[in-house]
């Protein structure tokens, strides 16, 4: 079998959280169906089980409530038969850090207790929860630090759920019962990006899942376009994702030759730019979004040059698109430099008068290694050298 035509399954569990012998469990990442399917199995009745489905995924996702007894709309022999076979359990908080700038990074221990990073990025017209997706990466891309860390596995939907609402506990931002999200005024957290530890298409139906969670009008009520999904290029999974979860789209794209992004990317060994690029023009049409986010980490002397501009500008030309460009963050052991701010802007400026919108995005969180490119586990943080990495990175 070919490398292009291996099969991208990854030989990784999502592995639910194990049960001991008449354990309880855990309805927080369930769908509505499986919701319904797991009340059925307790003997509600059919004619009944839209009615509870919706009142139980009411309490937990609109109003953040963790204890069934609290569930007032439902009778005390039903709370009390709900609490004796299942529980409402989110992922613990080990470590919780605040920068300077307002960022908080929450270290999360889920099931067999590994742990990833959530980071919460404060801004004056919006609040944006980076959560993970995986226990780890498997995608080694040469300048993010995450990629240094070995795959563990998958989270699954509940875990992947649970880090939202986490913060929204941290945040306080749970209504009142009777009220919607929004009844009090703009909400801190409004946006959720997939841009933490893992490739979300790599743990498709966990992400598919937990973002239905999110996107649900009765619960915790975000828009498709206050998701964002990245991806490093899975191209088989972008159709489904377009398909299945309507989220807006950002790319890791990072290079505007196979012969760099191959260093950058590892994963363009597979499909490269052309066969993403075919892939992505079709996503805007599939998930009726405006346009697709092409992130371009800039990189001192690699990737940054006049010509890399104008070729970006030639190879995305007919994909509704924003470009943006981010400042290296680095990282202890880093084989990049960050490109000199000059550099950036006539970058920018290159592809701002070829017609597209090329924001510079302003790094944050660094001083509690919580930017771009540099979430990974307190407890998994190998130190390697300079030397290691740069060799990795086939520099």
């Amino acid at each position: 079998m070919t490398e292009a035509s291996a099969p991208i399954t990854q030989d990784v569990a999502t592995i639910p959280r194990k049960l001991p012998e008449g354990g309880k469990r855990n309805i927080v990442g369930l769908t509505r169906e499986g919701l319904a399917e797991a009340l059925r199995s307790i003997g509600v009745a059919d004619k009944q089980v839209r009615m509870r489905t919706g009142q139980i995924w009411q309490w937990v996702y609109q109003w953040g409530v963790r204890d069934f007894d609290a569930m007032t709309n439902l009778s005390k022999a039903f709370r009390a038969d709900l609490a004796e076979h299942f529980e409402i359990a989110v992922p613990e908080v080990v470590k919780r850090e605040v920068s300077a700038d307002g960022t908080r990074k929450y270290l999360v221990r889920i099931a067999g207790g590994h742990e990833v990073e959530t980071v919460y990025i404060p801004e004056e017209d919006r609040g944006t929860l980076c959560i993970s997706s995986q226990v780890g990466c498997t995608l080694t891309c040469s300048f993010c630090h995450t990629g240094t860390q070995k795959l563990v596995r998958n989270l699954t939907a509940g875990e992947i759920i649970g880090q939202v609402m986490l913060a929204r506990d941290d945040l306080g931002e749970w209504p009142e019962q009777g009220k919607g999200s929004d009844e009090n005024g703009p909400r801190l957290l409004s946006n959720i990006v997939l841009m933490g530890m893992g490739e979300p298409l790599y743990n498709f139906e966990a992400v598919r899942d937990a973002m239905k969670i999110a996107m649900d009008g009765e619960g915790i009520s975000l828009s498709r376009r206050r998701i964002t999904l990245s991806t490093s290029g899975v191209v088989p999974e972008i159709a489904r994702a377009a398909e299945e979860i309507g989220c807006l789209l950002a790319v890791s794209f990072h290079a505007t030759t196979d012969e760099v992004r191959d260093r950058l990317v590892p994963i363009n060994k597979r499909w490269n730019i052309e066969t993403l690029l075919n892939a992505l023009r079709e996503y805007p049409r599939l998930s009726n979004s405006e346009r697709i986010t092409f992130e371009y980490v800039m990189l001192d002397g690699v990737n940054d040059s006049d010509a890399d501009a104008k070729r970006l500008v030639k190879l995305i030309a007919g994909i509704p698109a924003k470009i943006n460009l981010i400042p290296f963050n680095e990282w202890p052991g880093a084989p990049y430099k960050r490109s000199s701010w000059e550099r950036i802007e006539a970058f920018a400026d290159i592809v701002y008068k070829a017609g597209y919108a090329s924001p510079i995005r302003t790094p944050r969180g660094e001083d509690i290694m919580a930017a771009c490119g540099q979430l990974k586990s307190e407890t998994e943080r190998a130190r390697k050298s300079r030397k290691e990495i740069a060799a990795e990175a086939g520099l």
